[in-house]
């Protein structure tokens, strides 16, 4: 059964039962769930999570972005941070190693748009950047995700995307690169195969998109 949900409410954190139900679900697919307080104990665990020296790309998030998580992976030196490089390098000419890097990380961070009660994540892009890491071309895995995130089904989950996630992504792009953003691409994550290879980081607070 659908329930729906308006759109105001996709600011607002699920309490600790949807919490546990998305974690049961999430974890019966595959993925490594750990749910913690905030995104302090995120960022911890995080460098905890990966090792020192490992090839890192973190995807474009608020979520990384204001937690420090991605100043920590791209600013502190401890790893072979992706983005970094990739910044670093002609678009016009260096474009397959771009995307190549991009791909195939040893470890891929980020967020999802939304983490449903019966156990998918959902991502959105623009570029689909992150998605092939995401979907499989990394090696590891790690998705931090803030309570109000979660949602009780798959529909609801695309409703948040369009109706709540573009919205803000479309006011950010705008700001910062002068262009809109759309959904261009759409990733529903289900199951996770390979054991130990996706962790998924669910928040008890707000944060992000």
């Amino acid at each position: 059964m659908t329930t729906s949900i308006p759109a105001p409410q996709f600011t607002e954190a699920a309490p600790g039962r949807r919490l546990e139900r998305a974690a049961a679900a999430l974890t019966a697919h595959g993925f490594t769930v750990e749910i913690l307080d905030d995104a302090a104990a995120a960022r911890t665990r995080v460098r905890e999570l990966i090792p020192e020296g490992a090839g890192v790309f973190t995807a474009a998030s608020e979520t990384l972005r204001l937690s420090g998580i991605d100043d920590d992976i791209n600013g502190s030196g401890r790893y072979d941070a992706v983005k970094p490089r990739i910044l670093a390098m002609d678009r016009a000419t260096r474009t397959d190693e771009i995307r190549r890097l991009c791909a195939t990380p040893d470890v891929v961070v980020g967020s999802v748009h939304a983490v449903t009660e019966t156990g998918s994540l959902v991502v959105a892009s623009g570029s689909g950047s992150q998605l092939p890491g995401y979907s499989g071309g990394a090696a590891r895995a790690i998705w931090i995700a803030g309570a109000q995130k979660v949602v009780p089904d798959l529909s609801t989950a695309l409703r948040r995307v369009e109706d709540h996630c573009l919205p803000l992504e479309n006011a950010r792009a705008l700001k910062a690169y002068g262009t809109p953003s759309a959904v261009n691409r759409l990733l529903i994550l289900n199951a996770e195969y390979q054991p130990g290879r996706g962790t998924v980081l669910l928040l008890r607070e707000t944060i992000g998109f």
